[in-house]
C-alpha cells in the first residue's frame, strides 16, 4: 500500500496572493508545510499538486527545490488535480493537506493514517466535527473513492474542495480522529488573510533564533501564555471558503 501525502498549492490565492511563498523564519510557508509532511509516520511519498498555469511556476519551482514530487493540473478543478497526482504517485491511499497550514502536525497526520487503516475506512479526517485548532486539518481517502469522486462529482464545490463528494456520500465508510476539543477549537493556525500572516509573524517572533516549532502542544503553550497572539486573527469563519463555493455551485 502506497500512502501519498498530496499538498495543493497555488500562487493566485484570492485573499492573500502568493501566500505560500511568504517567509516565516527565513523559510517559505510551503517549505514549512512540505518539511512537516515528510515527517509524517506512515507516509511513502509527498507530492505538491500545482496548477498548470504560468503564474504558479514559482510554486512548482519551490516544491522541486525542496525535493518533492510535483504534479501540474487544473487550477479550479482541484479534485482532478488530486486524482492526476495520485495516479502519478501510484497511490493506494491519499492524504490531503493544504499549503496554507505551516503548523500541520506530523504526529496527528500519522494517527489519522493509522485510524484509516484500523477502521478500514473509505474516508477519514480530523474535523468532523472540528475538535483541533484550525490549521491542523488533514484527511485521507482511498484511491478508489478519489477516482470515483473525480468521475462522478458534478458540483463546483465538490470539484474545488476535493473530498466533499466522498465525505457526504451515504455509501462511504467514514472515521474521525477526535481532538482535545474545548477551547482548542477557537484557535486559527491557517494562512488565508493578511491578519493570519500577521499572526504567524508574531508567533515566529516568540522563538529563539533558529528554533523550529514542533507539535501542536508546543504551539498551544505559546498562544495560551500570550493570549494576545490568538486575538490577531480571531473571529474568522473557518468554513468561509467552502460556504462561498457552495453558494456559487
Amino acid at each position: 500500500m502506497t500512502t501519498a501525502v498530496i499538498v495543493q498549492a497555488r500562487m493566485t490565492s484570492t485573499r492573500l496572493p502568493g501566500k505560500v511563498l511568504k517567509k516565516l523564519g527565513g523559510e517559505t510557508v510551503l517549505s514549512h508545510v512540505l518539511r512537516r509532511c515528510r515527517q509524517i509516520p506512515g507516509m511513502d511519498v509527498v507530492c505538491c499538486a500545482v496548477p498548470d498555469d504560468a503564474a504558479s511556476d514559482p510554486v512548482a519551482d519551490e516544491a522541486l527545490r525542496l525535493g518533492v514530487e510535483v504534479c501540474r493540473g487544473s487550477e479550479h478543478d482541484v479534485l482532478d488535480r488530486y486524482y492526476r497526482a495520485a495516479e502519478v504517485c501510484s497511490a493506494d491511499v491519499v492524504m490531503r493537506v493544504t499549503s496554507d497550514c505551516p503548523l500541520i502536525d506530523p504526529e496527528i497526520c500519522g494517527q489519522l493514517i493509522r485510524l484509516h487503516a484500523d477502521t478500514n475506512a473509505d474516508y477519514a479526517c480530523n474535523n468532523m466535527p472540528p475538535s483541533w485548532p484550525h490549521g491542523l486539518d488533514c484527511e485521507i481517502v482511498s484511491f478508489d473513492w478519489l477516482e470515483r469522486s473525480a468521475r462522478e462529482a458534478n458540483k463546483k464545490y465538490e470539484r474545488e474542495h476535493v473530498t466533499q463528494y466522498v465525505r457526504n456520500h451515504p455509501d462511504a465508510r467514514r472515521s474521525n480522529l477526535a481532538g482535545p476539543g474545548g477551547d482548542c477549537v477557537r484557535h486559527r493556525w491557517t494562512l488565508d488573510t493578511p491578519d493570519d500572516f500577521t499572526f504567524f509573524e508574531a508567533l515566529w517572533a516568540q522563538l529563539p533564533a533558529g528554533e523550529m516549532l514542533s507539535g501542536y502542544r508546543d504551539i498551544l503553550e505559546i498562544v495560551t501564555d500570550k493570549p494576545q497572539l490568538a486575538m490577531i486573527n480571531s473571529g474568522q469563519d473557518r468554513d468561509e471558503g467552502l460556504k462561498k463555493s457552495i453558494r456559487e455551485s
